[in-house]
């Protein structure tokens, strides 16, 4: 209760009674686990609705032995030497091997080998 519900008689003021109180809190605590489970599911039909929503909007679009792609440019500098007006793309490069889907080993167009393999996520297509 607050102050002003102590001075005026509000409804909730009126018929409070100490024993149903206690008695309600006591049902109240004996619910908890099965509250608990209701909100889980809750959350879980949440995120597959949403997950739906995402899934049928998405175009993937992936990358084979032999398409051209650009890297990005940070992730390529782990030192963070680039400045602020530097590119955040470099490239292209062509994939020359696929590991498994989404990743790929990359080399330039000139042939020379990079060494590390990279991540999908990190690649965009180059278009020409």
């Amino acid at each position: 209760m607050i102050l002003v519900e102590i001075g005026v008689h509000s409804p909730k003021v009126v018929h409070f009674n100490e024993a149903h109180n206690e008695e309600g809190l006591r049902n109240l605590l004996d619910l908890v686990e099965e509250l608990r489970d209701k909100g889980a599911i809750k959350v879980v039909a949440y995120q597959q609705r949403v997950s739906r929503y995402y899934n049928k909007r998405v175009n993937p679009k992936p990358l084979r032995e032999g398409d051209l792609v650009l890297r990005n440019a940070k992730i390529a500098d782990p030192t963070d030497t680039r400045g602020k007006l530097a590119p955040n793309w470099e490239g292209p490069y062509k994939v020359k091997r696929v590991f498994r889907p989404g990743t790929f080993k990359l080399e330039t167009l000139g042939g020379r080998k990079i060494l590390r393999a990279w991540n999908a996520e990190h690649l965009r297509k180059y278009y020409q």
